[in-house]
């Protein structure tokens, strides 16, 4: 198999980060790269998820709401299952 170089520009921090875990795992950052650019190949896509984890307004004030309750003691709680359906009649 013929070599190619690649070149690539990234943060001197990222890079060095990146180099202290391959470090740690036996790699290089050629490896690393190849082993990167070999699971995109087997994957034929990026191959971990791509997503924003950024909650809607609706879902972050639930997570703000339900932050505040679990920690007001007012707030009634249940220890059992049965206990909280038969609060909500269900």
């Amino acid at each position: 198999m013929e070599s190619t170089n690649l070149n690539i520009r990234t943060d001197k921090e990222v890079k060095a980060a990146a180099e202290k875990i391959f470090e740690q795992l036996g790699l290089n950052m050629t490896t690393a790269v190849n082993i990167f650019l070999r699971q995109t190949i087997r994957e034929n896509g990026i191959p971990f998820e791509l997503k924003l984890h950024v909650p809607n307004d609706t879902t972050a004030a639930a997570i703000e709401e339900g932050r505040r309750l679990a920690y007001d003691k007012s707030v009634k709680g249940y220890t059992s299952m049965e206990e909280l359906k038969a609060a909500l009649d269900v």
